[in-house]
């Protein structure tokens, strides 16, 4: 069986910007896994959000576990060559009925990276389609950057509601819909965004963000990422520790103190309170 995308697959998403459905892991660990989410959810309240929010991977050993599966990693290495630095991941969840969208957008707006090619994994825990607010993407609107504006809106997931003109009548869009253990890969340019979960079930993903240790933080001063294929012969991230249990200690220290520099006073600590 042949690792990794074809070549009619590449060149889709060197056309259209994005990928898909493709295949992460069994459809069990992936509902096992959105069981997880819940008793995260559970256990800590409107605080799983934080943790969940981005950079998880830092304290839980089973997102760690899913920024390293081969059949990701294997597609991501089609696109960007061998050496593969996981910069950041997000959960994106949306329980029934719940009435948050995100905007369209380009995601390295706002990212301060100088990269040429950052791919974005969104792998489903939970059926994801139309109904319940799945990803949409337009596709072709990867090729440059678009003048992005600010809209506040109490109900946009992205919190500095930033926004492109999009003019939804046209029916360019694509609905980005995927089984549990499926996943899409998308372009850091390609315009994006969701719909609100007007269905009965959640949609539950998660977002992972490769670049090639080459890129670069040209906004902040320092920035992290984690090794997760190849080398990093460059060094210009400085590489995060796996977690050695779930909420570990160690780990969460870690997390709270990047998460606290990064973030200055938006952010709440401690987690394990």
């Amino acid at each position: 069986m042949q690792a990794g995308l074809t070549q009619e697959q590449i060149k889709r998403y060197r056309e259209d910007g994005y990928v898909f459905p493709l295949h992460a892991y069994d459809a069990a660990q992936a509902t096992a896994d959105a069981a997880n989410v819940r008793a995260l959810e559970t256990q800590y309240g409107p605080r799983a959000g934080q943790i969940l929010r981005q950079k998880s991977h830092l304290v839980l050993t089973w997102v760690d576990n899913l920024i390293r599966l081969d059949p990701v990693l294997d597609a991501v290495e089609s696109l960007i060559g061998p050496d593969i630095l996981c910069w950041t991941t997000s959960f994106f969840i949306k329980h029934p009925g719940d009435n948050r969208i995100v905007t369209w957008h380009q995601d390295a707006t706002y990212w301060g990276l100088e990269a040429d090619d950052i791919v974005s994994a969104w792998i489903a825990l939970t059926p994801s389609h139309r109904g319940n607010g799945c990803m949409r993407v337009v596709p072709g609107t990867h090729t440059a950057p678009i003048e992005h504006q600010r809209r506040e809106t109490k109900n946009n997931m992205l919190s500095m509601g930033q926004e492109v003109p999009y003019d939804e009548d046209t029916g360019k869009a694509v609905d980005i819909e995927l089984a549990p253990g499926q996943f899409s890969l998308h372009h850091q340019l390609i315009v994006h965004g969701s719909e609100a979960n007007n269905g009965t079930i959640p949609r539950m993903g998660l977002a992972i963000r490769y670049l090639k240790p080459h890129a670069r933080q040209v906004v902040e001063s320092t920035d992290t990422a984690m090794l997760v294929r190849g080398q990093d012969r460059v060094g210009h991230f400085k590489l995060e520790p796996r977690p050695k249990a779930d909420m570990d200690p160690e780990a969460v220290a870690y997390f709270e103190t990047m998460m606290a520099t990064r973030n200055g006073g938006r952010y709440r600590r401690p987690l394990a309170s």
